[in-house]
């Protein structure tokens, strides 16, 4: 029973670790068997097979009157499954996509209004949408613009200040 324990106890250190190091195994043979395995050398895919063979083999051995080479079995075929499951899990994270990262070159074209009245070639504050979400930003206009006036970004002069115009209708 303290080998399968041990095993179990060992798979879960394994993934604790596996938070800090993962890949370490797939490029421990310098890069030999790169994509070979894809990922099933993956510290959490070893993790799940140790702890679930560990502990399954223990729960086996000590719940029933199976012997040590049943545990043995049902622990290893556990350990398969979670390792498996393991890998699909992250295979699938791996592969989850999200939108690209808006710049400020996005920003041009925009809508939006303003906070600060902006002085004739001084700087007020706007308030503008970027990928969904308000950004208020510093705004610079050749006429001035009052608070309150619905603008258009023409330039973004940097990643906080904007060109702006406003909006005639």
């Amino acid at each position: 029973m303290a080998w399968f324990l041990g095993l179990g106890i060992a798979g879960i250190v394994l993934l604790v670790l596996s938070l800090v190091f993962d890949g370490v195994l797939e490029g421990v043979f310098g890069g030999v068997l790169d994509g070979l395995f894809d990922g099933l050398l993956s510290l959490p895919v070893v993790a799940g097979f140790l702890s679930m063979s560990g502990f399954s083999g223990a729960i086996v051995l000590g719940g029933t009157s199976l012997g040590a080479g049943a545990a043995t079995g049902v622990g290893v075929a556990a350990g398969v499954a979670a390792g498996w499951l393991a890998w699909k899990f992250s295979r699938a994270l791996m592969r989850d996509q999200t939108d690209a990262t808006p710049r400020r070159e996005d920003l041009v074209g925009t809508t939006g209004s303003v906070v600060t009245a902006i002085p004739a070639d001084g700087y007020g504050e706007v308030l503008l949408r970027l990928a969904g979400h308000p950004v208020k930003l510093a705004a610079r206009s050749a006429i001035p613009v009052g608070r309150g006036a619905d603008i258009w970004v023409e330039a973004s002069l940097s990643s906080t200040s904007v060109a702006v115009r406003p909006v005639e209708r």
